[in-house]
């Protein structure tokens, strides 16, 4: 999606030492309280068993509080609503509400041309919908990030504007979870189905999206667009009155996240995150008094979405049940607590696998290697503290990917309550980590045609990269010969507009556009690699031409068992490693849930301990051509980078060294 307008914050709170061991499946009994209200100082912790969902009749306040808003501001508005699962449940459009929005060229006081900026195309009701599901992928029931909290975490420097600062922890995100990946589902009609459903922009930073609560469990997400401009808060000194935000603060009453889980009770690298800059006293209306649903035919209207919604009300699936998608691993897992995705048939759809790229590598990953590196990492992260959640010393929670050399998807696990936005994102993580170790990357890119910006008409060469990423080397076969293993947070490392990270003045990176002409609406490759299926979806919403193909987010060159290697997009924040068999590339595993070193250390240590349980058939990358082995333009790049004191039943140190 589109991570756009003002506030986020991501790398994530360790806290002090507790020696206390992972949640057992028995705390999963334990009751859930502290609801809608959001005062209660208590609640779900990520372990909570609930029936709650979001029933009609909860759609149909959400959306009456926030037209109750925009009537008393006399400010038309669209409004969506969403389960935990992305499944749209209403969108709601008033009479007079813009019905396309800008992502204008202006950020503060800057001007960007190119990228997804000067578009005026897209309709009003995907940037509801992307706003909606930001709300609820991001949140948990040990978190509620919103999408100004989003804009924090993916800018150039952390906090934006800060500068001489790493980027912010989730640099890239908004491009995840698209409407063209193949892991994401789509909607088939009718009531709310298995997810994660697909978000039409990726993720959102446009203040204006929430998440949505009952009794403390995270159950939906509600986005709100008036001021039909989609963008990002650049400036984080200041409190803003969104009136976008405004609006989705009123649909929220009654729905709030516990107060001691907002994105502004966490904080990372010691500073804090951002939820939202308005209160309920800033409100023009008393939600409490507003208009029954019934009485809003005069006002406006439900809106059919195509590949979305039609134009009614539907309840959202219970989280962690087979409908949602989500439901308990079976025995393969057992004893990790462990989730997995299933169909509309309860069927496992991503069952341990073996590697389908015999053709290029002699000895691929067995189904058995699959199984064991995903019970590695599990059991890694069951350990782990989380960074970003609250209670502090609450268990990590994260989704887990397993991907061959051809990026197709052998594995996939998670634990309880990970935030929904890492099922997308650890698999395009592995694929990253797969393609930049591996021997076609170069091909692949000279093989993929230039993209054409819409807002400016400009021509982007893919193939393009390939020349400053070797010279940044000074390797000219880079990319053609497996020589370096890179972890995604070392192909992150080269994709910052600063290269070093938030050195303001620095050359941008190789794989990202000069700071002059980059943005969180044009990042560089990421971007280039997507930016034609983003528009080919908006054009098919729009009623002017087919829907882009599942896993056809790129226009690389497939393989034969996937669309391309990047068949979901690229990811460029950390939490993934290459998988290797003895020297032998043979696929990568990806991490995503709750703090970024977390990631990286889930990753590694998972796959270094499923090496020692198999006897060494696998295994990490060989220190030499591990990516911190070198210094493009003089500067070593990070592999992983693995977090102090992580575990809650240790109090060990520097765990990932030696390894």
């Amino acid at each position: 999606m589109l991570l756009f307008r003002r506030t986020l914050v991501f790398r994530l709170l360790t806290a002090a030492r507790p020696l206390r061991l992972a949640l057992p499946l028995a705390a999963a009994l334990v009751a859930c309280s502290g609801g809608g209200g959001g005062l209660s100082e208590t609640g779900c912790d990520g372990s909570c068993q609930t029936t709650q969902r979001l029933e009609i009749a909860d759609v149909q306040q959400v959306i009456a509080q926030a037209v109750g808003e925009a009537q008393a501001r006399g400010t038309p508005a669209t409004i969506a609503v969403v389960d935990r699962v992305g499944n749209v449940l209403g969108v709601f459009r008033m009479n007079g509400a813009a019905t396309s929005i800008t992502i204008p060229n202006t950020l503060g006081s800057r001007v960007v041309a190119g990228g997804l900026h000067g578009i005026t195309l897209i309709p009003d009701s995907l940037a509801a919908i992307a706003k909606a599901v930001t709300g609820a992928y991001l949140s948990s029931e040990g978190n509620a990030f919103s999408t100004r909290t989003a804009s924090q975490i993916v800018q150039e420097f952390f906090n934006p504007r800060e500068t001489d600062q790493p980027g912010g922890p989730l640099f890239g995100v908004q491009f995840s979870s698209l409407p063209c990946s193949d892991l994401v589902t789509r909607f088939t009609g009718g009531a709310a189905g298995p997810g994660p459903q697909r978000s039409p922009l990726g993720l959102s930073a446009d203040p204006g999206g929430f998440p949505l609560y009952k009794d403390g469990a995270l159950v939906g997400g509600v986005g709100v667009i008036a001021d039909a401009e989609y963008a990002l808060d650049p400036v984080i000194s200041d409190r803003d009155a969104d009136v976008d935000e405004l609006l989705a603060v009123a649909a929220t009453a009654g729905f709030d996240a516990p107060e001691d889980r907002q994105a502004d009770r966490i904080t990372v690298d010691g500073k804090t995150f951002r939820y939202r800059d308005v209160d309920r006293g800033d409100l023009a209306s008393d939600p409490a008094t507003a208009p029954a649903f019934a009485a809003l035919a005069g006002v406006g209207s439900l809106q059919a979405v195509p590949g979305y919604s039609s134009a009614g009300i539907v309840a959202g699936t219970v989280f962690g049940q087979p409908g949602s998608g989500i439901r308990p691993a079976g025995a393969a897992l057992a004893g990790l607590d462990a989730f997995v995705l299933v169909d509309g048939a309860n069927a496992e759809r991503f069952a341990p696998s073996a590697g389908t790229d015999s053709a290029v590598t002699t000895a691929p990953l067995t189904s058995t290697e699959v199984t064991e590196l995903l019970r590695g990492a599990l059991a890694v992260a069951n350990r782990s503290r989380a960074q970003i959640r609250r209670p502090l010393s609450s268990q990590m929670r994260v989704t887990v990917s397993v991907v061959d050399t051809f990026g197709a998807t052998l594995g996939v696990a998670r634990t309880r309550d990970a935030p929904v936005f890492g099922t997308d994102v650890s698999l395009q993580k592995a694929r990253a980590a797969a393609f930049f170790s591996g021997t076609a990357a170069a091909a692949d890119l000279f093989a993929t045609p230039d993209t054409t910006y819409l807002g400016n008409g400009e021509v982007s060469s893919i193939a393009g990269y390939v020349a400053p990423f070797r010279d940044a080397f000074g390797r000219s076969t880079l990319l053609a010969d497996g020589s370096v293993a890179f972890g995604d947070r070392s192909v992150g490392n080269l994709a910052r507009p600063f290269f070093p990270d938030g050195l303001s003045g620095a050359s941008n990176g190789p794989l990202s556009k000069p700071y002059d002409r980059w943005s969180p609406f044009s990042t560089g490759l990421q971007f280039d690699l997507v930016n034609s299926a983003v528009l080919q979806h908006v054009v098919f919403v729009l009623g002017g031409g087919a829907d882009v193909g599942v896993g056809a987010c790129t226009q690389m060159p497939a393989t034969t068992s996937t669309p391309s290697r990047l068949a979901n997009g690229l990811q460029i924040f950390a939490g993934s490693v290459p998988v290797y068999r003895g020297n032998t590339l043979v696929g990568a595993i990806g991490v995503s849930g709750d703090g970024i070193d977390q990631d990286d250390m889930v990753a590694f240590l998972g796959l270094h301990n499923a090496g020692l349980s198999l006897g060494g058939s696998i295994g990490n990358a060989p220190s030499v051509i591990r990516a911190d082995r070198f210094e493009p333009r003089g500067t070593r790049l990070r592999y992983v980078q693995c977090p102090q004191s992580p575990f809650l039943d240790s109090g060990d140190q520097n765990v990932c060294q030696g390894k």
